[in-house]
């Protein structure tokens, strides 16, 4: 066995990255047929991106990176985005909405374009499963429900602390997601009329 000394605190934490430790290993293992845990992804991360602990909010770096995935984006794509703050909402019932990140100039709202800055770990799991985490699925599923017309969403993915796949782009058609859709649809507008009637009930009682 090796043992290693360090100095101070910060060079323990230091020697630890990459490595399973003891209180990793419960994020590493795996039981038979499931896939990676998120721990498989944090060793990946350390490897290859540049440690940053600057007390910025995942929330606050999302909004400082947009602008530069959509350049990215544009400059990839060929596509031009229209990054106007807009909502959508479906006519039929304004409280099934949508805040997209960017739209396609001059395709009429058949696409569009959302991006995520995530911790390391999570954008590489993205890129190496080549899908969408499974926290964004209904999100996703949220864009072709308000927006009739939306052929195709992409999902920008950015992370300025790696040296390597700091940019990708996951895209997801209308026809793959058809089902869920019309299932959640339904979903969507029963748990509205039920918020309806209870309002409507409060209100009158």
């Amino acid at each position: 066995m090796k043992i290693q000394h360090f100095e101070n605190e910060e060079q323990w934490l230091a020697g630890r990255l990459g490595k399973i430790t003891g209180t990793r290993l419960k994020d590493i293992v795996v039981k038979r047929g499931t896939g990676k845990k998120i721990g498989f992804y944090e060793m990946i991360a350390e490897r290859i991106s540049i440690p940053v602990d600057d007390g910025e909010s995942a929330m606050d770096r999302g909004h400082r990176l947009q602008d530069t995935a959509l350049d990215r984006f544009e400059e990839m794509t060929g596509k031009k985005v229209d990054r106007s703050l807009v909502l959508w909402s479906r006519e039929d019932n304004e409280a099934i909405a949508i805040s997209p990140d960017g739209t396609i100039e001059g395709s009429d709202n058949t696409e569009a374009v959302e991006v995520k800055c995530l911790s390391s770990a999570r954008h590489l799991e993205a890129a190496l499963t080549n899908e969408v985490p499974d926290e964004y699925h209904y999100q996703m599923l949220q864009y072709f429900i308000v927006n009739d017309s939306l052929k195709k969403l992409t999902f920008a993915f950015y992370d300025d602390r790696l040296k390597v796949r700091d940019f990708f782009l996951i895209e997801i058609t209308r026809e793959s997601v058809l089902a869920e859709i019309e299932e959640l649809m339904i979903y969507e507008r029963t748990t509205l009329k039920e918020v309806d009637d209870i309002v409507n009930s409060l209100l009158t009682f």
